[in-house]
């Protein structure tokens, strides 16, 4: 079997709900993700849904998802023989992500300064709301502080009314997703000169980064973006809804191709009027362009729509169901959807699988979710060297 791109790469996760999917990418490539909790457990596992509606610590589906092919293990470093194993770990690993309080793990002993004195290779990527400097350093914040503050709750929503939270964790993800890259370049740079660095990610920053559209319109002519509702910002995109299900109507193609299946189905109204082939008069016009396009495929099949349109190169797309992407065709063929078997559940689910595709270096699936504490004796004992009556020690002192 071929090896996995990030195979023989070792990661220290200290992170909650905050940076758990930063370590979950890491391992989809193939590292050794070490996900450590505290003895009670990663509060993530007291996110509901729970399997079959029964809290549990190994039952939550939020835990599940950001953590596959992790394992686990847990150790309270607040306390100094806690922190001591954790820099005997430290002193193994390629990579530490953390989610703390900034400045909590140099209190602990444990920032890095004391890391990289120990492990001069090791690269620290430490994930806050505001990074680890600034006035708003010691701010508290969440996902939705975090999306107003980087300014993605001001542009979602319609014009006219208050901004809306945009649904998930999007702000998270961001700062995730940038949290990987940032990893991935150190490594790259360790790979030059032989040492680590630390990698201080903003949620905020990593959010105002993703809003790509704004820096072109803002820093350029000024221009404070408005809210657009379902309406894509440039104007050639909104959501319209047709007989079983919604589509996304599409302006940014050949006007004239849409324009003459409008007509043939007797539903132009105005606009098979030349002046309408202009972009400009569209741009101007636009909410009168797209309610005539509304009216039009109201009594349409969704499935239909997006057939004849795609035929005529006509880049229209169905608002997809959440339930439907597990029936959708494209995903079964490229294999997106994978299968991962729970032992002591005596159960298989389907999760969704990797965004990418490998040639040479697979992306793989291969552990569920490890269960609260489930890799403790294996780690501490089987590659630290704890022997059992210590362990027995540190677990009757709930270190462990």
């Amino acid at each position: 079997m071929e090896a996995s791109a990030m195979a023989g790469l070792r990661v220290l996760e200290l992170a909650d709900q905050r940076g758990s999917l930063c370590g979950r990418l890491l391992a989809d490539m193939g590292a050794d993700v070490i996900k450590v909790e505290p003895p009670g457990g990663d509060p993530a596992r007291r996110i509901g849904p729970f399997l079959d509606d029964r809290p549990h610590p190994d039952r939550s589906l939020f835990f599940w998802f950001y953590n596959l092919n992790k394992r686990a293990i847990t150790l309270d470093y607040t306390r100094s023989a806690g922190a001591e194993i954790l820099l005997r770990l430290a002193d193994c690993a390629d990579i530490v992500i953390e989610s703390l309080k900034p400045g909590r793990l140099a209190e602990l002993g444990l920032g890095w300064e004391q890391l990289h004195r120990r492990n001069p290779a090791l690269i620290l990527c430490s994930i806050a709301p505001f990074g680890q400097t600034g006035p708003y350093r010691d701010y508290e914040a969440d996902d939705t502080v975090a999306a107003a503050m980087g300014g993605l709750v001001y542009i979602c929503g319609y014009r006219q009314e208050k901004p809306v939270r945009a649904w998930g964790l999007q702000a998270y993800h961001c700062a995730n997703y940038y949290a990987a890259i940032a990893a991935l370049g150190a490594l790259f740079a360790r790979a030059r000169d032989g040492l680590g660095q630390w990698v201080d990610v903003s949620i905020q920053e990593s959010t105002m980064a993703a809003i790509e559209h704004l820096a072109g319109n803002f820093f350029g002519p000024r221009i404070i973006p408005e809210r657009y509702g379902t309406m894509h910002w440039a104007r050639g995109f909104r959501v319209g809804k047709c007989r079983d299900g919604y589509v996304m109507h599409c302006l940014a193609a050949d006007w004239t191709s849409l324009i003459e299946w409008v007509k043939a189905d007797g539903k132009a109204q105005d606009l098979d009027d030349p002046k309408w082939g202009h972009r400009p008069y569209q741009r101007e016009h636009v909410e009168h362009v797209f309610d005539v396009l509304d009216e039009w495929i109201k009594d349409y099949p969704a499935g239909e729509l997006l057939r004849r349109a795609q035929t005529l190169r006509l880049p229209y797309g169905v608002v997809q169901w959440p339930d439907k992407l597990l029936e959708d065709e494209q995903l079964a063929a490229r294999g997106y959807f994978v299968e991962v078997e729970h032992p002591e559940l005596g159960r298989t689910f389907r999760y969704p699988g990797a965004p990418y595709l490998f040639g040479g270096t697979p992306w793989r699936l291969y552990r569920r979710p490890p269960l609260l504490g489930e890799h403790t004796v294996a780690v501490l004992g089987g590659e630290l060297g704890i022997g059992t009556e210590e362990l027995a020690v540190l677990s009757g002192e709930e270190v462990i």
